[in-house]
């Protein structure tokens, strides 16, 4: 078993819309599955999702809109996510909280960084809703504050469509090559985009190693937590 004890998974809210706007029942189950395996080997789980399959500010406000505005909109489609993911993590047996940072009693827990530790602790999955609270934060970002202040030993980003950090977009370009191992020092100086920049430099701070790599095929979440060598690892160097 790997050093992995509590993790904390971000997944973009492409995932949940299987590539259209709203949300998919079939692949948040199958995400469900998988973050179960998980909590079922033992590990301490913390989930923080994206709303790109609702809204994005910054796309709303190349379209005219306010982007303070714009932003909240995105925090209220990734509390929509979370809810989604909540139902279908409990319908595999697993105890969910989610925790927003904008208060919504009716739904969720207002984000207590302690009472989210001590629901891991006790096997519980924690989902970070609403982003930060703020706008002109990326969900990126909020990924590893959330992970910092809930004492997490690892960043997990699972992402469709790519397995790691290439040196260009794989999709694109089809001389880009995968990267094993990289330090947030080199992934900045290169301006690699697989997370915002902000991102990289909080986790390089403060030595938090991630990892980056592909939904498919399924248990790949799993693997990583054991130790199975899958994407590329970002570390401090």
């Amino acid at each position: 078993m790997t050093g992995y004890q509590r993790v904390l998974l971000k997944l973009s809210g492409e995932v949940f819309g299987g590539g259209r706007v709203g949300v998919d029942p079939d692949v948040v189950q199958k995400v469900a599955r998988e973050v179960a395996a998980v909590v079922r080997a033992g590990v301490q789980v913390a989930v923080v999702t994206g709303g790109g399959n609702f809204f994005r500010g910054a796309e709303l406000q190349q379209r005219g809109m306010d982007r303070v505005r714009a932003d909240y909109m995105g925090m209220l489609g990734i509390v929509m996510n979370c809810l989604a993911l909540q139902d279908f993590l409990e319908k595999e047996g697993i105890e969910t909280r989610v925790q927003t940072a904008i208060t919504m009693g009716q739904v969720a827990e207002p984000y207590i960084p302690r009472r989210a530790i001590r629901h891991m602790e006790k096997g519980r999955v924690v989902i970070f809703g609403a982003g930060m609270g703020m706008p002109f934060f990326s969900t990126d970002t909020v990924a590893v504050q959330r992970a910092l202040e809930s004492r997490c030993d690892v960043v997990l980003v699972a992402k469709s469509g790519v397995d790691g950090v290439y040196t260009a977009d794989p999709n694109l370009d089809p001389t880009a090559t995968k990267f094993d191992e990289l330090s947030y020092d080199e992934a900045i100086a290169r301006g690699l985009k697989i997370m915002d920049q902000t991102a990289f430099a909080l986790c390089g701070e403060n030595k938090l190693p991630m990892v980056v790599f592909g939904m498919e095929p399924e248990g790949n979440i799993l693997r990583v937590v054991q130790g199975e060598k899958i994407g590329t690892l970002v570390s401090a160097g």
